[in-house]
């Protein structure tokens, strides 16, 4: 597995002070934020200006670029960001699934919006990624897997998030076996309690939770996944957090996580 971080934990930032300091906490790689409300990072609507810094960034920093995050599923902003995907050598997006939990009559539009977007991620040789999200219509195991079912594409996969997992009332370690096969990406990131929403930046860093994430990541590596293991910390930039503190977050994550691999064997 590969440890990353959505450089939107340096939402208050430019690109290379993200960059920076993921390399001095020992990340592998790192997630485009491409939320133009959490950053200023990869701006779609200038991503021409934006793709050759971030291979710069990347080459300088010796940091992979794992994947990019692009909540919204218009198809205008989506076909931007394939393209500079493309153009930077990015393979995963990873966008929200839309729809409302537990509205059946907003599932055909979750399908048809996804299923012309994976056609967009085939026809640009890359992954689009979903994951459950609290509030949207996929938002634990039964419409992860209804949606799997519904987009078979080699091109489509799943972002398994454990704190959306948790918050959805099921335990992440028993939930990732029915969806291990088609898990291309991993958010990853510790939640106290089962709140809407993910808590503090501080309390979503590994180890601070509720999630069991050393029994996480053993099950993962026990199925053979390879792929990012991002982390996803929001709210530092709506909450005026310090670079201090973020810089803590990231490390304290990294840490949290390379223990785990080692505990798994995986490392």
């Amino acid at each position: 597995m590969k440890l990353g971080a959505n450089s939107l934990l340096f939402g208050s930032w430019d690109m290379e002070t993200a960059f920076k300091y993921l390399k001095m906490a020992g990340y592998d790689g790192i997630e485009m934020s491409a939320i133009d409300i959490m950053s200023q990072h990869l701006v779609l609507s200038r991503w021409q200006e934006c793709a050759p810094e971030i291979v710069r960034l990347s080459n300088e920093y010796d940091l992979e670029l794992l994947a990019m995050e692009q909540s919204s599923r218009d198809p205008e902003l989506m076909e931007l960001a394939f393209q500079a995907a493309v153009e930077t050598g990015i393979p995963i997006i990873n966008c929200g699934p839309g729809g409302v939990s537990d509205d059946e009559s907003t599932y055909q539009q979750v399908l048809d919006e996804l299923g012309a977007l994976v056609g967009r991620a085939e026809h640009y040789g890359v992954i689009l990624c979903v994951k459950a999200h609290v509030g949207n219509y996929i938002y634990n195991t039964p419409t992860s897997l209804r949606i799997l079912g519904d987009i078979t594409s080699p091109n489509f996969g799943l972002d398994m998030d454990p704190s959306h997992i948790h918050r959805a009332g099921e335990n992440p370690v028993e939930a990732i076996e029915a969806v291990i096969h088609r898990i291309k990406h991993v958010h990853i990131r510790d939640c106290k309690g089962r709140q809407r929403g993910p808590g503090a930046p501080e309390d979503q860093a590994n180890g601070r939770g509720d999630i069991d994430l050393v029994g996480y990541i053993r099950v993962l590596h026990e199925h053979g996944y390879s792929g990012p293991l991002n982390l996803e910390v929001i709210g530092t930039k709506r909450l005026g957090h310090s670079l201090e503190q973020c810089c803590i977050i990231g490390a304290e994550a990294r840490g949290h996580m390379q223990a785990c691999l080692q505990a798994a064997g995986a490392r």
